[in-house]
């Protein structure tokens, strides 16, 4: 699986940072995929990212 952030409308908040620092990083003041397929035991917790995401910026493709 992978995931995507929509730099867009990633407003900076490093929720996702906290919840998948696996998959996650700050770049500057956007959030960013460090990892090209989210590994197994990541994958629960980057979906729990992309769920909480206030700004709807991740998208997770299976």
């Amino acid at each position: 699986m992978k995931a995507i952030i929509d730099e867009e409308l990633c407003t900076g908040c490093e929720l996702c940072v906290e919840t998948c620092p696996e998959v996650f990083e700050m770049s500057d003041d956007i959030a960013t995929v460090k990892v090209g397929e989210v590994p197994e035991d990541a994958e629960d917790t980057a979906r729990e990212a992309a769920e909480d995401c206030p700004s709807e910026a991740i998208t997770i493709e299976e």
